[in-house]
């Protein structure tokens, strides 16, 4: 046979990068529980509305594609949607890099974004709202390629940016953090190619994006724009200046990025900022408008205030380009680098697998193990562990306490925090087609503020379950004694993983609701 075009080998070479990376995402998720945020996002798709307490609606609506409105109700197809569009986000840098460069660079940039925790676990594994915003904002930043340096607009340019208009505004729809898909483009316009100001459709892709959005806002608009207060809380410059959370965050931009990553990418900045003569200037300012103001402005809130990582990780995305740019003109070391640049991937492959066992098969404790209260606090892997085991013990002792007449038949449960709330009424609550209310301030409960409206509320003289977990340790007699008459304790469950006990689930009995709680729903 004759051996293929160098551009077709790189292809082929994505297309088993892609197919392989979803074979392990798709073991990983029929194999490991969902974690707290999954389990929450959850709600979004068994209760979808116009948005929702801390994210727009997106994610609950790949819910509902994917698991056929929830009539395929386990882990597997809650995830199924994330690993789908990553497979597509994938083929799609491979697209940009080729773009911009050449596929050799595509490739590269494939197998970068493969190997970045954020873009293959994130949002590639996760049921989470960044799994649609990685999505569209590719398609956007490949429409943007396409479009925005052009110094002749014509009929396909104009095309391309209501295209971009569509992406951009479903991107929002996804997550907030979309909005810096049109901040970008406005960076790019006013400092380099100011003669879309003068084009009408660029105010109509605006017009489309909002329109779009607009969901987002209705719904603000009837519950007193919590959203935006909740976020612009979690963001407020603070008076203190915290040296720790901005380190804190760098590590883990470095961390969410995969190590191997982020060196790669210094580098290639390093080389752009010395003007070395390796990428198109329009594609590096298209790239580097998509990426610093995200970067600069959620970097520069953990100066005063506790950030999450992956808030900046979109910006990354338009920095794995430009990594993949420069490294793919490497030729005289190009099988050193090739090398460093798969080895991201497959460092990322040897984290999952580690997780992976420590997750599901390790006999070792990673947290408190001194008192059975607070057994395992502080043991990240019990948030994907041992939830199965929750849900079946709870079938067990309601049919028991049912069956003995201590409990009326159905009761529901009432829990005090969104987590581990969501994953009880996941794994143990909604599969015995019972209701799980949860009690307490709006940033404590989230969604469950409207859950508990739509499920009819707690009944006063009702009597109620209570299940608590040992690694987020609370004492019921203390947080609902103002609610119930009295609280008893039923029973306490051994969580164990390889016939070694992990934590506890504790099992009360709430009986007699006072009706005194008071539903924090904005605007009532």
């Amino acid at each position: 046979m004759f051996p293929l075009p160098v551009h077709e080998e790189n292809k082929k070479t994505v297309l088993w990068l892609i197919a392989i990376a979803t074979i392990v995402r798709l073991f990983f998720a029929s194999q490991v529980e969902l974690g707290n945020d999954e389990v929450y996002y959850w709600t979004y798709a068994l209760y979808p509305d116009w948005s929702h307490f801390d994210h727009p609606p997106m994610v609950g609506i790949l819910g509902q594609l994917f698991s056929l409105n929830l009539f395929l109700t386990n882990d597997f197809f809650l995830r199924l949607g994330s690993i789908v569009i990553s497979a597509i986000s994938t083929w799609y840098i491979f697209r940009i890099g080729k773009k911009i460069k050449d596929a050799q660079a595509g490739l590269y940039a494939a197998f970068l974004f493969t190997g970045s925790i954020y873009c293959s676990i994130i949002s590639g594994f996760s049921f989470s709202p960044d799994a649609p915003l990685v999505f569209f904002w590719l398609l956007a930043l490949d429409a943007m390629i396409d479009f925005l340096p052009k110094e002749i607009i014509t009929a396909k340019e104009r095309k391309k940016i209501i295209w971009f208009g569509i992406v951009a505004g479903l991107a929002m729809l996804s997550k907030y953090q979309g909005a810096f898909l049109w901040i970008g483009v406005f960076v790019f316009v006013i400092l380099f190619n100011r003669k879309w100001l003068k084009e009408f459709s660029f105010y109509l892709a605006g017009l489309i994006s909002f329109v779009l959005l607009s969901p987002i806002l209705i719904w603000n608009l009837q519950n007193d724009f919590i959203s935006f207060t909740f976020h612009g809380n979690r963001v407020a410059p603070a008076l203190e200046i915290r040296p720790d959370y901005f380190f804190t965050e760098i590590f883990g931009q470095v961390a969410y990025n995969n190590p191997v990553n982020y060196v790669l990418i210094v580098i290639a900045l390093i080389a752009l900022f010395k003007k070395k003569d390796f990428i198109k200037k329009e594609y590096s300012r298209i790239l580097l408008t998509m990426a610093i103001p995200l970067w600069a402005v959620f970097t520069s809130f953990s100066i005063f205030r506790s950030t999450l990582p992956h808030w900046t990780s979109p910006a990354f995305i338009a920095l794995i380009l430009i990594g993949a740019v420069y490294w793919s003109g490497e030729s005289a070391n190009r099988e050193r680098v090739f090398f460093w640049i798969k080895f991201s991937a497959y460092f990322l492959f040897g984290l999952m697998v580690v997780a992976f066992y420590i997750i599901n098969y390790s006999p070792f404790q990673l947290g408190k193990n001194s008192d059975v209260a607070n057994f395992g606090e502080y043991d990240f892997t019990q948030d994907l562990y041992g939830w199965n085991q929750i849900g079946t013990a709870f079938k067990t002792i309601a049919e028991r306490e049912e069956k003995k007449g201590t409990m009326p038949i159905g009761s529901d449960v009432v829990s005090n925090k969104w987590f581990p709330g969501a994953h009880l009424d996941f794994y143990a609550v909604h599969r015995l087609h019972r209701n799980l209310f949860l009690v307490g301030d709006l940033n404590d409960i989230h969604k469950y503020a409207w859950i508990n409206r739509e499920r009819g509320g707690l009944k006063k003289g009702d009597d109620y379950y209570h299940i608590a977990v040992s690694n987020l340790p609370h004492d019921p007699n203390g947080l609902l004694k103002n609610y119930f008459e009295k609280i008893e304790p039923i029973d306490t469950v051994e969580i164990k993983r390889e016939g070694k006990i992990m934590r506890y689930a504790f099992f009360y009995r709430l009986k007699n609701y006072k009706g005194t709680f008071v539903n924090p729903l904005p605007g009532q």
